[in-house]
């Protein structure tokens, strides 16, 4: 197994501190829409409680999705983000192929 370096350590950070804001924000926008019509509307008490448990369900699963979709775009062996570096092949040139 190879040693991270530090600034891969710190990405990893980054990447995972971006996950769970990004997670906590979808799944308190996806909580407020589901529990948006019972504060605006005069709605039963059983159909606010159903609602209420629906955004918590759902903001809940949301955020799990998004958290697990970034970590998992994430890669995990080290060095894996560096691209191999392109040279031209005639100094001077811009171009790699010609």
């Amino acid at each position: 197994m190879t040693r991270r370096t530090q600034a891969e350590r710190d990405a990893m950070t980054v990447e995972t501190g971006y996950a769970l804001v990004s997670g906590v924000l979808v799944g308190a926008i996806t909580f407020a829409g589901v529990l948006l019509p019972a504060l605006l509307l005069d709605l039963a008490d059983g159909v606010e409680s159903a609602l209420f448990r629906a955004g918590t369900v759902l903001g809940a699963l949301v955020f799990g999705v998004r958290v697990v979709h970034v970590l998992w775009r994430f890669p995990s062996t080290a060095g894996a983000r560096r691209p191999a570096p392109v040279r031209p092949s005639r100094p001077g040139r811009t171009n790699p192929d010609q």
